[in-house]
Protein backbone atom coordinates (compact mmCIF):
# COMPACT_ATOMS: atom_id res chain seq x y z
CA UNK A 1 0.00 0.00 0.00
CA UNK A 2 1.25 3.55 -0.61
CA UNK A 3 0.30 6.52 1.47
CA UNK A 4 0.66 10.02 0.74
CA UNK A 5 -1.02 12.60 3.27
CA UNK A 6 -1.95 16.85 2.89
CA UNK A 7 -2.85 19.46 5.15
CA UNK A 8 -5.22 22.23 4.80
CA UNK A 9 -4.24 24.35 7.42
CA UNK A 10 -5.46 27.58 9.18
CA UNK A 11 -9.10 27.27 8.80
CA UNK A 12 -10.89 29.77 10.79
CA UNK A 13 -14.58 28.33 12.50
CA UNK A 14 -16.00 27.91 16.15
CA UNK A 15 -17.73 25.16 18.41
CA UNK A 16 -18.95 24.91 21.28
CA UNK A 17 -19.14 21.91 23.43
CA UNK A 18 -22.36 21.95 24.92
CA UNK A 19 -21.95 18.89 27.45
CA UNK A 20 -18.31 20.70 28.82
CA UNK A 21 -19.03 21.86 32.28
CA UNK A 22 -15.95 24.67 31.69
CA UNK A 23 -15.65 27.30 30.01
CA UNK A 24 -15.66 25.27 26.47
CA UNK A 25 -19.73 25.41 26.68
CA UNK A 26 -19.27 28.66 25.40
CA UNK A 27 -19.00 29.51 21.78
CA UNK A 28 -15.78 29.76 20.63
CA UNK A 29 -12.82 29.50 17.51
CA UNK A 30 -9.70 28.26 16.63
CA UNK A 31 -7.84 27.68 13.46
CA UNK A 32 -8.03 24.33 12.58
CA UNK A 33 -5.45 22.73 10.20
CA UNK A 34 -6.92 19.15 8.87
CA UNK A 35 -3.84 16.20 7.83
CA UNK A 36 -5.84 13.94 5.23
CA UNK A 37 -3.52 10.44 4.57
CA UNK A 38 -4.56 8.97 1.20
CA UNK A 39 -3.86 5.26 0.38
CA UNK A 40 -3.75 3.14 -2.28
CA UNK A 41 -2.49 -0.53 -3.71
CA UNK A 42 -2.01 0.98 -8.04
CA UNK A 43 0.16 4.07 -8.30
CA UNK A 44 -1.53 6.79 -11.08
CA UNK A 45 -0.57 6.82 -14.40
CA UNK A 46 1.74 9.90 -13.31
CA UNK A 47 3.26 7.39 -9.95
CA UNK A 48 0.82 9.32 -7.48
CA UNK A 49 -1.37 8.47 -5.07
CA UNK A 50 -3.03 10.91 -5.88
CA UNK A 51 -1.94 14.32 -7.54
CA UNK A 52 -2.36 17.45 -5.07
CA UNK A 53 -3.36 19.89 -7.47
CA UNK A 54 -6.32 17.23 -8.26
CA UNK A 55 -7.51 17.86 -4.67
CA UNK A 56 -9.34 21.31 -5.26
CA UNK A 57 -12.62 19.48 -4.74
CA UNK A 58 -11.48 19.02 -1.30
CA UNK A 59 -10.63 22.75 -0.41
CA UNK A 60 -13.86 24.14 -2.16
CA UNK A 61 -15.86 21.40 0.62
CA UNK A 62 -13.90 23.16 3.26
CA UNK A 63 -15.14 26.55 2.30
CA UNK A 64 -18.62 25.78 1.64
CA UNK A 65 -19.08 24.19 4.72
CA UNK A 66 -16.61 25.08 7.78
CA UNK A 67 -14.42 28.18 6.49
CA UNK A 68 -16.01 30.92 9.11
CA UNK A 69 -18.23 28.37 10.38
CA UNK A 70 -19.58 27.83 13.74
CA UNK A 71 -20.14 24.65 14.55
CA UNK A 72 -22.31 22.63 16.97
CA UNK A 73 -23.25 18.77 18.06
CA UNK A 74 -26.67 17.38 17.07
CA UNK A 75 -28.25 16.96 20.14
CA UNK A 76 -27.47 20.51 21.21
CA UNK A 77 -30.78 21.49 22.68
CA UNK A 78 -29.66 25.50 22.75
CA UNK A 79 -28.29 25.59 19.17
CA UNK A 80 -31.69 26.31 17.33
CA UNK A 81 -32.23 29.08 19.74
CA UNK A 82 -28.47 30.51 19.11
CA UNK A 83 -29.56 30.84 15.49
CA UNK A 84 -32.99 31.76 15.45
CA UNK A 85 -31.64 34.89 18.00
CA UNK A 86 -29.37 35.85 15.22
CA UNK A 87 -29.97 34.11 11.95
CA UNK A 88 -27.67 35.94 9.62
CA UNK A 89 -24.52 35.78 12.43
CA UNK A 90 -23.92 32.26 11.77
CA UNK A 91 -22.67 30.04 8.94
CA UNK A 92 -23.97 27.03 10.84
CA UNK A 93 -22.79 23.26 10.54
CA UNK A 94 -24.28 20.57 12.28
CA UNK A 95 -22.52 17.28 12.98
CA UNK A 96 -22.91 14.51 15.48
CA UNK A 97 -19.76 15.62 17.96
CA UNK A 98 -18.08 18.91 17.26
CA UNK A 99 -14.85 17.77 19.53
CA UNK A 100 -11.90 17.33 17.82
CA UNK A 101 -12.52 13.50 17.65
CA UNK A 102 -15.46 13.61 16.56
CA UNK A 103 -14.83 16.26 13.79
CA UNK A 104 -11.84 13.79 12.83
CA UNK A 105 -14.12 11.09 12.46
CA UNK A 106 -16.84 13.30 11.09
CA UNK A 107 -14.27 14.52 7.82
CA UNK A 108 -12.55 10.93 7.53
CA UNK A 109 -16.41 9.96 6.37
CA UNK A 110 -17.19 13.47 4.37
CA UNK A 111 -13.10 13.37 2.88
CA UNK A 112 -13.03 9.41 2.29
CA UNK A 113 -16.84 9.45 0.33
CA UNK A 114 -15.28 12.37 -1.86
CA UNK A 115 -11.83 10.88 -2.91
CA UNK A 116 -13.64 7.49 -3.42
CA UNK A 117 -16.09 9.14 -6.11
CA UNK A 118 -13.10 11.44 -7.77
CA UNK A 119 -10.45 8.49 -7.87
CA UNK A 120 -13.39 5.67 -8.73
CA UNK A 121 -12.53 3.99 -5.41
CA UNK A 122 -9.01 3.88 -6.31
CA UNK A 123 -7.77 5.98 -3.42
CA UNK A 124 -9.18 6.04 0.02
CA UNK A 125 -8.52 7.93 3.35
CA UNK A 126 -6.81 5.63 6.11
CA UNK A 127 -6.46 8.71 8.75
CA UNK A 128 -7.11 12.23 9.40
CA UNK A 129 -5.58 14.25 12.00
CA UNK A 130 -6.96 17.54 13.33
CA UNK A 131 -5.20 20.13 14.77
CA UNK A 132 -6.90 22.67 16.97
CA UNK A 133 -4.66 25.22 17.00
CA UNK A 134 -1.12 24.79 17.95
CA UNK A 135 -1.64 22.76 20.90
CA UNK A 136 -4.32 19.92 20.37
CA UNK A 137 -4.81 17.46 17.94
CA UNK A 138 -6.78 13.92 17.50
CA UNK A 139 -7.24 11.54 15.41
CA UNK A 140 -8.93 9.19 13.77
CA UNK A 141 -8.17 6.01 11.21
CA UNK A 142 -10.85 3.42 10.71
Amino acid sequence: MFTCSKTYADIPFAHRQHRHLGHCAFVHGHNWNFTFTFACYELDANGFVVDFGDLKYIRRWFDEHLDHACVFNRDDQMCSQILAAAPSAYKAYIVDNCSAEGLARHLYEVVDALVRKETCDRVFVTEVRVDEDARNSATYRP
